[in-house]
């Protein structure tokens, strides 16, 4: 690590104890270092003895000092760390006098003189080994370390506690409800009629699809957040898709007059994940039925990606989250829209921001807010996920004649993306 990093200093000649300098006197290249200021992590770099030569910004953030003040001190005074239990890290450590084979600290909860929690890791720059020489004489050249901010890993175990939580809450009444009509069925079928039984085997049916239901969306919240969402490309008929979902709402049981498809022309041909965009689809067509009112509207467009050229208009639309801007007269489509519209009270503007993040529940129609109908509060978290992962982006915003529309525009594609 020392061949890659130096201290972000003033144009003055640097003292001997800076990297540039040791690389120099050392034989390296110093043309290979980059600014300790660009990592994206905190970085402190001691000396042999201790004392403080590099100290980047991000680690004057994480721990409120002036760089300039405390290089040259000793790294002991300057990060007094100490674990969970109040010991001194240092004194249990002993990195300058400990064991001559160490190369590595992994990273652990730490906690400064204010009691700050931070994340630590520490590496160890060692003499080169001489030729026969024994382990020992390895003494510690420089001592590198990293910190990182413990808010990101606290939000996470915190949403993953949630998580968890939550799941097992749902989980918990659709299992009661298996459990019990099997276990009834079995002790008691000849008490009961055909009706009867066909109705309590309807129930559990319907209560194992929602457990499916539950572990698929448990298992694609665990790909959006680790980044392995898959996305295979196949040319999609888009209105065709939503032609589909609104059939499957009317099959089961939805007036066929409560939804509208409209379809602009000079669609572009469109090479995407159909299991994915049907589960977009009926996503947020579920959300509108089930928290809108009065007609369900789906509007699918062509559209322009951001990046493209075109008027001052367009790049205004995109940049506050309009997600796709009216293509002008005779200008190719590169990305296909679509927009799902209700008619009900809407989303309140200081809401909007936050219908995109886990847990989120709306209000159904003649409900409490805080009621949802028995979902998870993920659906839409997975539906921008969903999107993001084709390329695309999604936002929520007041339709023409009331009510929410949630847009979403994803490129076109290629048949070999």
């Amino acid at each position: 690590m020392d061949e890659l990093i130096s201290s972000r200093t003033s144009s003055a000649p640097k003292p001997a104890g800076t990297l540039a300098n040791q690389d120099a006197a050392d034989g390296q290249v110093s043309g290979s270092l980059v600014s300790a200021d660009e990592l994206p992590d905190g970085v402190v770099v001691a000396d042999g003895v201790g004392r403080i030569i590099v100290f980047n910004r991000v680690a004057a953030r994480l721990t409120g000092l002036d760089p300039s003040e405390v290089t040259g001190k000793f790294v002991f005074d300057v990060l007094p760390l100490r674990d969970a239990e109040g010991r001194d890290w240092w004194l249990c450590a002993d990195p300058y006098h400990g064991l001559p084979i160490r190369t590595r600290h992994p990273e652990r909860s730490l906690y400064l003189a204010d009691g700050t929690e931070i994340l630590v890791s520490v590496g160890y720059v060692r003499e080169d080994r001489p030729k026969g020489g024994a382990r020992s004489s390895r003494a510690v050249r420089r001592l590198v370390i990293s910190l990182r901010g413990a808010t990101q890993r606290e939000r996470l175990e915190r949403s993953r506690a949630e998580l968890v939580s939550t799941v097992a809450h749902e989980l918990r009444s659709p299992l009661t409800s298996v459990k019990g009509f099997t276990a009834t069925l079995l002790n008691k079928w000849g008490r009961f009629t055909d009706d009867q039984k066909r109705v309590m085997l309807e129930t559990v049916n319907a209560d194992a699809d929602r457990v499916t239901r539950l572990i698929t969306e448990l298992l694609d919240v665990s790909r959006i957040e680790s980044g392995r969402m898959e996305i295979h490309r196949q040319l999609v008929d888009v209105p065709d898709r939503a032609r589909k979902i609104i059939a499957g709402r009317v099959a089961a049981g939805d007036a066929e007059d409560r939804f509208r498809l409209e379809v602009l022309g000079g669609l572009p041909e469109t090479w995407l994940d159909a299991d994915k965009i049907d589960q977009i689809l009926g996503n947020l067509v579920e959300n509108a039925v089930r928290h809108g009112a009065g007609i369900v509207t789906i509007v699918v467009e062509p559209a322009r990606i951001e990046g493209e050229e075109g008027p001052a208009e367009a790049a205004s639309a995109l940049m506050a989250g309009a997600a796709a801007a009216a293509l002008p007269a005779g200008a190719a489509a590169a990305a296909v829209a679509v927009s799902v519209r209700d008619q009900g009270e809407g989303i309140a503007p200081d809401v909007a921001p936050r219908v995109f993040r886990q847990f989120w529940r709306g209000k159904p129609r003649g409900g409490r807010r805080g009621q949802h109908g028995g979902g998870t509060g993920l659906g839409l978290y997975i539906v921008k996920g969903l999107v993001e992962a084709h390329g695309g982006t999604i936002c929520v915003r007041r339709a023409p004649g009331g009510g929410a529309e949630f847009r979403f525009t994803v490129p076109a594609g290629t048949a070999a993306a």
